[in-house]
């Protein structure tokens, strides 16, 4: 049976501080039509940009997500994106009047608490699940992290948490559909430890952060002058330690810590822009890994997309650049210039042209009896293509070359012949930054895929 999407049914507002600005702000949800996905605005600045929660857009994770899009930032979405895909909503509006999400009490149960109490609205038209299809992994061996997402016809999620901590040893937590995010996940809160506050005002962070909106773990014994020149420090009443945890509140599970790192990976996992269908099994996760497997689950996403909308060639159709302003912005000659024609060209993609006769110099040893394009030359020629896209985001691409620095995950479908026509399309896999071009390229003949892979380049002035 299919899923509906769904909305809320009319507009609700929570405030309060930031955790780490500290900075009072308003948080308005409002209901948003299909497949509009979610969307945050920032209505205290001029123009009232929209940030995407879109992983190309992650600029910070060190102790919370922060995006950033059209100049404007927003800091720490995490909890208030868990709310939503734990509602299961899909199509929201989020106006802030400030540039963080409020930290309310550390969890997620102020949101859904307002989002369930004005009701929600199922909408006409089906949600675009993308469905995990193989395994896959992001691993940092330094710090023995790993996040694996298998396929499977349900979303769950598995987390392990060890920190060498006394206090909070291993945990686990997990949440699969038949669980209750409201009573079993959302109320979790974030949780700090003690050695890390003083280093954490310092640096301008947490403060909006008291003892009502996060848990602080005690590792070691601490004197009461101590804990009572912290409490000065942050302005805050004096207090005792109880049990490893320094403010004098029950944990509201015994696992409150693993829940809540289940909570964050929930809300980074939205930054991928579908709703997925697969496992998640995460050892020590944080907002850094979390993103990282994001942005693989989406470049994947991306290839798919690729692969269905096969690229047509209609010779009768105007260049964008025919061979002679083609040489005009790449430095290749002959036997080196291996693209004829670019027939599409945007911002993110591009399409070339390569016309193979028997007449090419490799067929001579590539094979005589046998004449093969070499795959090497493909790459090349894919690369050159990838090099117009590049170029074209420059306003004086004369003066600029691209080098190459990466080729990976290429695969050759089909052997390339003469009288074939290459259809390369080339396509950005996150935004240009700092003259650092990431691309996934497709070839293809006719139908047929000949060969695929990413290639990472720099554009660089020409000294």
């Amino acid at each position: 049976m299919s899923e509906m999407q769904k909305t809320i049914k009319k507009s609700v507002s929570l405030s309060g501080k930031g955790l780490h600005t500290g900075q009072e702000v308003t948080l308005t949800f409002h209901p948003a039509p299909i497949n509009h996905g979610f969307m945050f605005q920032r209505v205290d600045l001029e123009g009232k940009p929209k940030i995407t929660p879109n992983v190309d857009n992650v600029v910070d994770t060190s102790r919370g997500t922060t995006l950033e899009e059209n100049g404007a930032q927003i800091h720490t979405i995490e909890h208030v994106l868990a709310s939503l895909v734990g509602l299961g909503l899909d199509n929201i509006l989020m106006e802030f009047t400030g540039p963080e999400a409020p930290i309310l009490d550390g969890s997620s149960i102020k949101y859904v608490e307002a989002l369930k109490g004005v009701g929600f609205e199922e909408q006409n038209a089906e949600k675009n699940y993308y469905v995990i299809k193989e395994r896959t992994v992001f691993r940092d061996e330094e710090n023995n992290i790993e996040l694996v997402a298998y396929p499977d016809d349900n979303f769950s999620i598995d987390v392990m948490v060890d920190y060498n901590s006394k206090v909070l040893g291993n945990q686990y937590a997990s949440y699969h559909p038949t669980h209750d995010f409201e009573k079993e996940i959302a109320p979790s809160r974030t949780f700090v430890f003690f050695h890390e506050l003083e280093y954490l005002l310092k640096h301008n962070l947490i403060k909006g952060g008291d003892l009502q909106n996060a848990i602080v773990i005690m590792e070691n014994e601490v004197s009461q002058d101590e804990l009572d020149r912290m409490a000065d420090l942050f302005n805050k009443p004096h207090v005792k330690v109880k049990e490893g945890i320094l403010n004098n509140v029950d944990l509201r599970f015994s696992n409150e810590p693993a829940r809540h790192k289940l909570l964050d990976i929930l809300g980074d996992l939205t930054l991928i822009g579908r709703p997925i269908k697969g496992k998640i099994v995460a050892s020590r996760p944080g907002h850094y890994a979390n993103t990282e497997l994001a942005k693989i689950i989406k470049e994947s996403i991306k290839k798919e997309e690729s692969r269905i909308a096969i690229p047509q060639y209609d010779p009768n159709k105007k260049a964008v650049y025919d061979i002679n302003q083609i040489k005009g912005l790449l430095p290749h000659r002959y036997p080196f210039l291996l693209i004829d024609k670019v027939t599409e060209l945007n911002e993110t993609s591009v399409i070339g042209i390569k016309n193979v006769t028997m007449n090419e110099n490799f067929f001579m040893g590539h094979f005589p009896n046998e004449p093969i394009m070499p795959g090497v030359l493909q790459v090349e020629a894919m690369a050159q293509v990838g090099g117009i896209l590049a170029l074209s985001q420059v306003e004086d691409p004369e003066n600029y070359q691209t080098l190459f620095l990466k080729i990976d995950k290429v695969k050759f479908k089909r052997k390339v012949i003469p009288g074939d026509t290459i259809i390369f399309r080339m396509e950005l896999i996150s935004p240009i930054r700092r003259g650092l071009v990431n691309m996934f390229g497709q070839a293809f003949v006719g139908e047929e895929l000949a060969m695929e892979g990413e290639l990472m380049a720099q554009v660089s002035k020409i000294q």
